[in-house]
């Protein structure tokens, strides 16, 4: 999700929720505690240069549980965050502490906002030696395409 996107959907909710991929929610009483631009440069492992750059938001949990942050607020915090730091339209990534400090994407699911799981990968993987996945055929296929063979012709 971009912040373009976020920026749309805040006016629409009448209550602010974020949620994990599994379900559990966010407490309500969050705080979203920064908003910013992070900017990655970094090698990949095949010597490849790149460069990313996301919007971060941090959301923290405090013992104020009577605390809620209402959607009008957040989109008060994005708008100041753009001016004063010159953020783009870029794509979210979500802190929340759970065990450790987790990373998330964003999601709308209609009505909360859902911290997706972020996967790694090998960006350079011709240059890793990685074999490229192999194509999985279901046997039935195979004899289908072998064109003078089929079950029961006795040609195996």
């Amino acid at each position: 999700m971009t912040l373009g996107q976020i920026k749309k959907i805040l006016p629409e909710l009448s209550t602010l929720g974020f949620q994990l991929e599994n379900g559990t929610f966010v407490p309500q009483h969050f705080h979203v505690t920064e908003i910013g631009k992070v900017t990655k440069n970094f090698i990949d492992c095949g010597g490849a240069v790149r460069n990313e750059e996301k919007v971060n938001f941090q959301l923290w949990i405090a013992d104020d549980e009577d605390h809620r942050l209402k959607a009008e607020k957040l989109l008060d915090i994005i708008r100041i965050s753009e001016e004063k730091l010159g953020i783009e339209d870029l794509e979210i990534e979500v802190e929340y502490q759970g065990t450790t400090i987790g990373r998330y994407d964003l999601d709308f699911n209609g009505s909360n906002f859902v911290l997706t799981n972020k996967l790694t990968a090998c960006l350079a993987q011709d240059s890793c030696g990685i074999p490229p996945q192999k194509q999985k055929v279901a046997l039935s296929e195979l004899t289908k395409q072998n064109s003078g063979c089929s079950p029961g012709s006795g040609c195996c």
